[in-house]
């Protein structure tokens, strides 16, 4: 089944002469389902591209190297506390959220200039608001649970004997 891909990523009815042009100019072989499965020949090849993402993130991303290292940060402090695995393991997963938030960020924003270039498009300036919104959502998300884990134990430590102000 041989669909003619078309890059309609704004306005199906007022289609911009830019998008029409780069209608024309795709390559049909490029799109076709089959070749999708030869990307990575193997699953060695699939780490490096995996990899290559990673790297990608963290050295044009300042919000990625952020989240990296507050997770490291907050990941020496949890073992240091000596928390539980569980505890431990609710932190990470969090941590880990907001960075897979951060990279799924990234590729929406790649796969939107990809297709607006240049260009101004309020759809665009949306799907992009939108991902960084989903971003913030995960961090804030995170810094309660890093709270509500961490700073009974950390109270502790730093004031012994002293009863956690919110228990």
């Amino acid at each position: 089944m041989n669909v003619s891909p078309k890059i309609v990523s704004r306005h199906e009815r007022y289609p911009v002469e830019s998008d029409q042009q780069r209608n024309l100019q795709l390559d049909l072989k490029s799109w076709q389902r089959s070749q999708a499965f030869q990307v990575a020949p193997n699953l060695i090849e699939s780490f490096r591209f995996a990899g290559a993402g990673l790297v990608y993130a963290f050295t044009t991303q300042r919000n990625f190297r952020i989240h990296t290292v507050v997770s490291i940060v907050v990941l020496s402090l949890s073992i240091y506390l000596q928390l539980s695995m569980v505890e431990v393991a609710i932190i990470s997963l969090t941590a880990g959220a907001v960075m897979v938030m951060e990279l799924i960020n990234t590729a929406l924003e790649a796969v939107v200039d990809l297709c607006v270039g240049q260009s101004y498009h309020q759809l665009a300036k949306i799907a992009k608001d939108c991902a960084a919104g989903a971003v913030l959502i995960a961090a804030i998300v995170s810094v309660v649970v890093g709270f509500c884990l961490l700073a009974p134990p950390l109270w502790l430590k730093l004031f012994p004997g002293v009863n956690f102000p919110l228990l």
